[in-house]
C-alpha cells in the first residue's frame, strides 16, 4: 500500500504539484494521466523513492515492483534468467547449488571437502525450496514466454539484448518479484500485440495495487477503475474513483458545466456591471454602483475557471539539405554478440526523399541496424557507404543521442553548432520547453520530454536520411498526431523501426525490410500485422 501525505514535487525551482494526498490499496488500479511534461514521470520516481520531495512523505507498506522508462539496470554480464530470478533472490542461490554440485563431483578434492559440499547443497537446497523451489525457475520462464522471450534468450547476457528485449526482460522481473504494489511507466512500451493482451489480463487478475502510465487506450480501458489526473496549470492532482470511459465522460461533463456556470456568471456580471456604470454618474447612487461592481467581482471570483487547453508540440521539418540520388547504401553487414549471430549479408540502399519501414521480431536486429546506420557501432563484416551530401539525423528509442549531464539547451546547441542561441530557445519553445525549462539537465527529463528534446535536435540538425527507432514512445496522443504528420511531409528519406502501425501508414512507406534475413519488398498492407507481432 502507499499513502502520500501533503506531498510537494519540485524539478529545480519550478513547481510541478503541491499538496498531493492520496492512497493506493489492494485491488486499486490506478491510470495516471497528464500532458507530456506534466510531472507524470517524476511522481513515480518520488513513490518508487529514486527522488525525494520537496515537502511532504510517501509511506509504502509492502513490497514495490517499479517498472520506469529507462531500464538500464542490472550486471550486463548476468543472463536473463539469472536477472528474472534476482528479483527473489534466487538467482545468487542457484548459482551456490552449482558451485556445490561441482564441488561434490570434484574427485580432486578431499572426502571431507566434498562432504563440505554435499551438506551445503543439502542446506542451499531447502532454502530454495521454502522460496518457491525450482517452480519459481519454471514461472519465470513461463512469465518470459508470455511477454515474448523465448528459451532461446534467456541464457543470454543483458549486453547482448536489444532495447525492446531489455525493457522486458524488467518487466518479466518485476512481475516475477511477487511485488505487492506495481508502479509501471508505459509497460506496453516495446510488446507485441500478444504479449500485450496477456499483460492486460495479467493486471486485471492482480491482487495488489497498481499505478500505471499508459497511452495505450485498450490497457487503462480495461485494467484502470480509478483515474488520477496530473492538472500541470493548478499543479494540483484530480483523483476520479471510477473507470476509464468513466472518467473520460466525467471530464467531459465538468467542462460542459464549467463552461455553463461561468457563461451565465458572466451576463449576469456584465448586466451588474452597466447598471453601475449609468448609476455612477449620480453622487446619490455612487454606493450603490460600487455594491455592483464588487458583487459583480464576487460572481466572477465564485466560479471555476475553464480547463486550460494542454500545449502540444508544434514539429515542421525544414527543407533537408541537398544530396545525391542514393545519399545512404550499405553492402553485407553482418554482426554477432560472441556466438550469437544477429544478422547477416545485409544490403540496403536508401535513395532520396525513399519511405523504408524495417520490420522484424524483437531481437531480429532492428534497433542495432539503425545503430550501425547511424555510425554509433560498427559491422562485424561490410559497410556503410554514405552518398553526396549525406547528412542523417538518428532518433534512438533509448535516448542515446542526448547528454543527460548537460542541459536541454546545451543538448540543442550541440545539435546545431551555427544556430544562435536565441533561435535555439525559439525551437524549444515549439517543443514546449520554456523559461527555466531550458536550464534542466537532460537527465531529469521524463521520456516524453526526452522525446521532444530529440525530436527538435533533428529539426535543427537539416538531415536528408532520418533514421527513426520507435519515435511515438512516451507520447501523448496529440503529440503523436503532430509528429506523424510533421514525418508525412518530410522531403527527405526516412526509415523507420516502430510497432505503431498508426506511425507506419502516416508514413505512406514504399519499401519494406524484413529482418534478419535482410528479405526486402514493396509495402503491402499484409505487412501491418507484422507491425504489430513485432
Amino acid at each position: 500500500m502507499i499513502t502520500v501525505h501533503d506531498l510537494e514535487i519540485r524539478v529545480g525551482a519550478r513547481l510541478l504539484m503541491s499538496d498531493v494526498r492520496f492512497q493506493v490499496g489492494d485491488g486499486d488500479r490506478v491510470g495516471l494521466v497528464g500532458r507530456n511534461g506534466a510531472g507524470k514521470t517524476t511522481l513515480t520516481k518520488v513513490l518508487s523513492g529514486t527522488l525525494q520531495p520537496a515537502a511532504g512523505s510517501v509511506d509504502l507498506r509492502g513490497e514495490l515492483g517499479y517498472l520506469p522508462q529507462d531500464t538500464h539496470s542490472g550486471d550486463p554480464e548476468q543472463s536473463v534468467l539469472a536477472r528474472i530470478l534476482s528479483a527473489r533472490g534466487l538467482d545468487e542461490l542457484m548459482e551456490r547449488l552449482r558451485r556445490a554440485e561441482h564441488e561434490m563431483a570434484d574427485m580432486s578434492i578431499s572426502d571431507a571437502q566434498r562432504e563440505k559440499a554435499m551438506n551445503r547443497w543439502s542446506r542451499l537446497d531447502a532454502e530454495l525450496d521454502t522460496k518457491g523451489g525450482y517452480a519459481a525457475e519454471s514461472e519465470a520462464k513461463r512469465m518470459a514466454a508470455n511477454l515474448g522471450l523465448p528459451d532461446r534468450i534467456l541464457t543470454q547476457e543483458l549486453k547482448t539484448l536489444s532495447g525492446g528485449q531489455r525493457r522486458r526482460v524488467e518487466l518479466a522481473r518485476i512481475l516475477f518479484s511477487q511485488a505487492t504494489t506495481l508502479i509501471l511507466d508505459e509497460p506496453t512500451n516495446h510488446l507485441d500485440a500478444d504479449s500485450v493482451v496477456w499483460l492486460r489480463e495479467y493486471l486485471q487478475g492482480f491482487k495488489g495495487g497498481i499505478i500505471v502510465i499508459s497511452h495505450d487506450v485498450q490497457l487503462v480501458e480495461q485494467v484502470v477503475n480509478t483515474v488520477f489526473y496530473l492538472d500541470a496549470n493548478r499543479q494540483v492532482i484530480d483523483i476520479y474513483n471510477m473507470g476509464w470511459k468513466q472518467y473520460l465522460q466525467a471530464r467531459e461533463d465538468d467542462e460542459k458545466r464549467r463552461k455553463r456556470e461561468r457563461a451565465n456568471a458572466e451576463k449576469k456580471a456584465t448586466a451588474l456591471t452597466t447598471q453601475a456604470e449609468k448609476m455612477r454618474a449620480k453622487a446619490t447612487k455612487a454606493v450603490a454602483a460600487q455594491n455592483m461592481l464588487k458583487r459583480a467581482e464576487r460572481l466572477m471570483s465564485s466560479v471555476e475557471e475553464e480547463r486550460q487547453v494542454d500545449r502540444v508540440a508544434s514539429l515542421r521539418f525544414p527543407k533537408p539539405a541537398p544530396c545525391g540520388k542514393t545519399p545512404l547504401m550499405a553492402e553485407d553487414l553482418s554482426k554477432s554478440y560472441g556466438s550469437l549471430e544477429i544478422f547477416t549479408g545485409v544490403d540496403l540502399a536508401i535513395d532520396r526523399g525513399s519511405r523504408v519501414v524495417i520490420l522484424g521480431l524483437n531481437g531480429a536486429g532492428k534497433t542495432t541496424l539503425l545503430r550501425i546506420l547511424a555510425g554509433v557501432d560498427d559491422p562485424d563484416t561490410g559497410g556503410v557507404i554514405p552518398g553526396h551530401g549525406l547528412r542523417i539525423g538518428y532518433y534512438a528509442q533509448e535516448h542515446e543521442t542526448l547528454d543527460d549531464s548537460r542541459t536541454v539547451l546545451e543538448n540543442m546547441m550541440t545539435a546545431a553548432r551555427d544556430m544562435p542561441e536565441v533561435e535555439a530557445r525559439k525551437i524549444l519553445g515549439s517543443f514546449l520547453f520554456t523559461g527555466d525549462d531550458v536550464h534542466k539537465p537532460a537527465g531529469v527529463l521524463s521520456g516524453g520530454e526526452k522525446t521532444r528534446l530529440a525530436l527538435a535536435a533533428l529539426v535543427v540538425s537539416g538531415a536528408n536520411v532520418l533514421l527513426l527507432d520507435e519515435p511515438t514512445n512516451n507520447l501523448d496522443p496529440a503529440s503523436r498526431a503532430e509528429i506523424l504528420g510533421a514525418l508525412a511531409s518530410f522531403e527527405g528519406a526516412v526509415v523507420l523501426v516502430s510497432h505503431d502501425p498508426g506511425a507506419v501508414r502516416a508514413l505512406s512507406p514504399e519499401r519494406v525490410l524484413v529482418m534478419p534475413d535482410a528479405v526486402e519488398d514493396l509495402w503491402n498492407a499484409s505487412y501491418e500485422e507484422l507491425i504489430q507481432l513485432a
